[in-house]
């Protein structure tokens, strides 16, 4: 994925700048509701990008069930616990499309591969 470009930074930063003084304001100097605004609000950017927990949950076992209890990769047998789902394209999320349930090893050996 290409990097953000000098002027694209500039407009994050210029967001993340409106957005903490708007979080600073809704605070009005409580320092613990400033702190637990902060996480609740990249939380939620989290949950844009990722899904939440349940969500993916749900996804790892549709995928296990619809991959046979197979490693959608090597085809080994999926470990019960630990298996791990694999984004084929990052931005497009966590989807039942854009996602294969895959073992810790071809997990890595994935990621590793998209570092490339």
């Amino acid at each position: 994925m290409p990097e953000l470009s000098e002027a694209d930074r500039l407009t994050a930063r210029s967001l993340l700048d409106d957005l903490r003084a708007k979080i600073d304001e809704a605070s009005a100097g409580n320092e613990a509701l400033r702190f637990q605004l902060k996480r609740y609000i990249a939380k939620r950017l989290e949950f844009d990008e990722r899904g939440t927990p349940t969500h993916r949950k749900r996804l790892k076992e549709q995928k296990r069930e619809s991959q046979n209890g197979v490693c959608a990769s090597c085809e080994e047998d999926l470990p019960e616990t630990g298996a791990e789902l694999h984004r084929v394209r990052a931005i497009a999320g966590y989807t039942p499309e854009n996602t294969r349930l895959l073992c810790p090893r071809c997990h890595a050996n994935a990621e590793a591969l998209a570092k490339l």
